[in-house]
């Protein structure tokens, strides 16, 4: 490692744990930085899964007391998420390095397209009379895509699963955000021990962004409050956007 390829995973790091801590998106700096040190697209993807994966388990931490009511739901829901992330982390491992390369662009997209209208999609769930939250096929289904398209890609994924738990019954935001938040950390849990136990990670990188990203976090927590939230989205958008542009002209 050079001094601007660790000065670029390092600073990239950083700002994706600031990010996640105020309105999410990291994703979008830290696996490019990755690809532009020249870490292959499937080892730069379990990397940056590792990297950002403490911030999955303190987000869950701190919805505990909200959690403790609803164990008897987040049971299946739990299993569907476990063995949907390893599906998706082996379906990662098997996928050559080229053909995720071209993949990337796509998958970009989709992320920034969910990003952008994140909150016009919030609204609408929020408004839509859903039922009782429950365990149907259903909810158990959605849950299984999301968890499989968490453990292959991970960006976005927590916007879908706003989505699926709201169509699956739940109308309160913080009680979403909780059960979001939990589902999350299982997912990015057991991916992490796939790539782990694959040995697909990088891991020179990856300590280096495990330290600036939780600083980051850290960091990005204490100026949540003194940035505007809209200023911030634009940005990622705006990132995610030109990345996007950029990875599809590669492939031309």
């Amino acid at each position: 490692m050079t001094g601007w390829q660790i000065a670029l995973v390092g600073i990239a790091a950083f700002c994706a744990g600031a990010m996640n801590s105020v309105a999410g998106g990291g994703t979008f700096f830290s696996f490019p930085a990755l690809l532009a040190v020249g870490v292959p697209p499937v080892a730069a993807n379990a990397s940056n899964s590792v990297a950002l994966w403490p911030a999955s388990l303190s987000g869950a931490w701190a919805y505990r007391k909200e959690l403790a009511r609803y164990k008897r739901y987040l049971i299946p829901m739990g299993i569907v998420s476990f063995i949907g992330g390893i599906g998706g982390g082996l379906l990662l491992l098997s996928t050559k390095d080229a053909t995720f390369s071209k993949l990337i662009p796509w998958l970009l997209l989709f992320a920034t397209i969910l990003f952008a209208f994140s909150g016009k999609i919030s609204s609408w769930l929020r408004g839509t009379e859903s039922g009782k939250p429950g365990n149907s096929p259903s909810s158990l289904a959605g849950q299984a895509v999301v968890s499989v398209y968490g453990g292959f890609f991970g960006a976005g994924m927590g916007i879908l699963m706003l989505a699926s738990l709201a169509m699956a019954g739940h109308d309160d935001v913080h009680e979403i955000n909780a059960i979001k938040n939990l589902l999350s950390a299982i997912i990015y849990s057991v991916t992490v021990l796939t790539f782990v136990a694959a040995g697909a990670v990088d891991w020179p990188y990856t300590l280096i962004m495990l330290a600036t990203a939780t600083l980051g976090g850290y960091w990005g927590a204490t100026i949540a409050r003194k940035i505007p939230a809209l200023w911030l989205r634009r940005f990622i958008i705006t990132v995610g956007m030109l990345l996007t542009v950029f990875y599809f002209y590669k492939t031309l």
